[in-house]
């Protein structure tokens, strides 16, 4: 996909200069020093020749066909550059120039009728407003940048101009080199997802960095990143994720999503790895580029110094690894070639008069080790040892395990570090770094191997009973739903009720709890209160016909006082469900991703605790395992002080049917079922109070 972008037979760079330093003459000297393979048309009504090459006054006079058009003019010569490049016949524009959507209402309009000529021809834009676009196996760099990639197994794309720039110098500090990557800016047409897409496929690319944003269409992204993160690692970056997006919500569901929650969802729906800094971002790709990934979470720690080790074994036990104590065998082969002063289990530190032959043999026995996945080397400099010197025993030992270093020190250790990293090591100045790219190469192992598994049974769902309500409020045009409408379109999906009967007088409440029992609980009905218990509006724990009564007038006397002008339909006898855990079902919708579940312990505290976790819809069976597994009460849930179990079969379930009405309905934008009653293991769940929300 998009390889007459990446491997064109014929460039022409239009607004070529003759002029260093100016863009246009940047990159068409980029280009040759790059050893371009296919014709490289200079154009320029202004110029005859241009570092050796001929110049075309114009697209439409270069006598070749060409696939790709580089350029870099004044922003208002762009339309008419597009227009010809689309009548020559070429495939594919990369826009350098600014001026476009980032300046303005006026930028904003002139990009659009770039794009409305491109797409009259079915020409492909890469930008405007960016850096340009390079693959270091075909070439091909039509970049303005100063800095000359290496060749390697990083691809990468990215909406910033400075990020690429400063990807080229980190690539030559760390001697990783790139395979392809793609300036987005301001991504009017080509977008992120078509790039994954690209980097996904090429064979040269091992490692895929993303720089985002902004994403356009999140649900093609995560379709897309989750079929290439299971061949390859994907690592994301992205920015803005603090608060824009947010909007107001009548929902605890909606109140408590937003663009953060939204994109965290869509990275595990995805299942790439997201970077929580720069320094992480670059870091996973020093490591991805050069080791393979952890076979396991088992991590040995090898050091010459107790401290720096201490701090690596915390690290690893905050983290998803693991450092295991060794056993026997290795211990007593470590015992017969470390003095008896050193430490023989994990962290093995060799002690600080070690020299860089105890180095070597060290780590060749954990090398040999079955059971560990992964090492990482500590090295102090003392008087007793050569930095370098354990750098090139290091490199010696490189097998099919990962390892990672971290040398502490600036200069005394500048030429070891240097050498292991030329040799495909990666070094970091601290250990918590190095643990944390470990971690990120498990999680990806994890995350690749991951499967549906056996095929569950869906939830039986009665769709056209609940689209037969959905059809008479969409008749009566309404935009709000009647409770006993909410109730039917989730019993539909499979959620079960107490058993409930609507008063409108106090002796119709004494009948109704004839019928249903005590203990009891009263809620108001009416479709202009969403919050009940704020106003007033709920009593529980009836147990006598005296406190029915008062309870139903205390309701009453409330919620009339808070809204005079509320309709009250009129008050709700229902069964009090006893012995069962409180939790809330979810879910809302991202502009970006669609719809999102959230789970979470129920009950009016859920927006001040905030324990709770979101994915996207439709969810699978085991992602609604992993996300009641990631709430802090999930203990609650499996039982405490002699606590039988929840159903959490039950409460999977209810997850997995609720994240189908979700995707069923878009026209319905929140809901909510809270509490949502979770009985003991094989005795089912209970929805309580449920809503849902119409658009409008």
């Amino acid at each position: 996909m998009l390889d007459f972008l990446f491997r064109p037979k014929a460039v022409a760079v239009v607004g070529a200069s003759r002029e260093p330093g100016k863009v246009g003459h940047t990159v068409l000297e980029n280009l040759l020093s790059a050893g371009f393979r296919g014709a490289i048309y200079p154009v320029n009504p202004k110029a005859q020749e241009i570092l050796g090459l001929k110049v075309y006054p114009s697209v439409s006079a270069i006598p070749g066909e060409v696939e790709l058009a580089v350029i870099a003019v004044r922003a208002p010569l762009v339309p008419q550059v597009i227009e010809e490049c689309g009548k020559k016949g070429v495939r594919a524009a990369v826009i350098l120039s600014a001026g476009f959507r980032e300046t303005g209402r006026e930028g904003a309009q002139l990009e659009r009728e770039v794009l409305a000529k491109a797409q009259k021809f079915g020409l492909r834009i890469v930008g405007p407003n960016c850096l340009g676009v390079l693959d270091t196996y075909a070439r091909l760099n039509v970049t303005f940048a100063a800095v000359k990639p290496l060749r390697g197994a990083v691809g990468f794309f990215s909406q910033s101009g400075a990020l690429c720039l400063h990807l080229l110098e980190w690539s030559r500090a760390e001697k990783v080199g790139l395979s392809r990557f793609v300036s987005l800016g301001n991504k009017c047409d080509v977008s992120e997802v078509e790039c994954l897409r690209a980097l996904g496929e090429d064979p040269h690319t091992r490692v895929i960095l993303g720089y985002l944003e902004g994403i356009d269409d999140g649900r093609a992204f995560v379709e897309v990143a989750r079929e290439v993160s299971c061949k390859k690692p994907v690592v994301i970056f992205k920015s803005g994720v603090t608060g824009a997006g947010a909007r107001a919500a009548s929902s605890h569901t909606g109140s408590l999503a937003g663009s953060e929650q939204a994109f965290s969802a869509a990275v595990k729906k995805a299942r790439v790895i997201r970077a929580a800094t720069l320094q992480e971002f670059f870091d996973q790709a020093l490591f991805f580029a050069l080791q393979p990934p952890m076979g396991g979470p088992a991590v040995a720690v090898l050091t010459n110094s107790g401290g720096p080790g201490i701090v690596a074994a915390d690290a690893i036990e905050r983290s998803a690894l693991e450092i295991p104590t060794l056993g026997p065998e290795t211990v007593d082969k470590l015992r017969k070639i470390l003095p008896p002063y050193a430490a023989f289990y994990n962290p093995v530190d060799v002690a600080g008069d070690a020299d860089a032959e105890r180095y070597e043999k060290a780590l060749q026995i954990l090398l040999e080790d079955p059971k560990i996945n992964g090492i990482l080397i500590i090295l102090s400099h003392t008087a007793t040892v050569d930095p370098a010197e354990v750098a090139v025993r290091i490199i010696r030992r490189k097998g099919k395990k990962p390892l990672t270093a971290c040398f502490l020190g600036k200069e005394s250790v500048r030429k070891g570090a240097s050498l292991l990293r030329r040799k495909g090591v990666p070094v970091f100045p601290y250990p918590e770094e190095a643990v944390t790219t470990l971690e990120k190469s498990w999680l990806f192992t994890l995350l690749s191997q991951k499967t549906k598994g056996r095929e569950e049974s869906p939830p039986k769902v009665d769709f056209a009973r609940a689209a037969a309500v959905m059809k008479q409020v969409r008749e009566e045009e309404r935009n709000y739903l009647y409770d006993h409408e909410v109730r039917e379109i989730l019993e539909a999906y499979g959620f079960r009720f107490p058993k409930s009967l609507l008063a409108r007088t106090t002796e119709e409440a004494l009948l109704a709890a004839k019928v249903i029992g005590y203990p009891l609980v009263l809620k108001v009905v009416s479709p202009e209160i969403q919050h009940k218990t704020d106003l007033g509006g709920v009593k529980v724990n009836i147990r006598t016909e005296e406190e029915l009564i008062k309870g139903f007038q205390e309701i009453l006397f409330r919620v009339k006082k808070a809204l005079p002008r509320a309709t009250i339909t009129g008050i709700l006898v229902q069964e009090m469900i006893t012995n069962a855990r409180e939790v809330i079902l979810g879910f809302t919708r991202d502009p970006q991703f669609g719809p999102m579940v959230m789970f979470g312990l129920g009950g009016i505290y859920v927006e001040v605790l905030k324990d709770v976790s979101f994915r996207l819809a439709p969810l699978e069976f085991e992602e609604a395992r992993e996300m009641i597994r990631e709430i802090r009460g999930y203990g609650l849930l499996r039982g405490v002080r002699g606590e039988e179990e929840a159903d959490l079969a039950a409460l999977t379930s209810a997850l997995v049917a609720l994240s189908r009405l979700a995707v069923d309905f878009p026209e319905l934008v929140e809901g909510e079922v809270n509490p949502f009653m979770v009985r003991r293991r094989g005795e089912g769940a209970v929805a309580v109070d449920a809503r849902l929300i119409l658009e409008g």
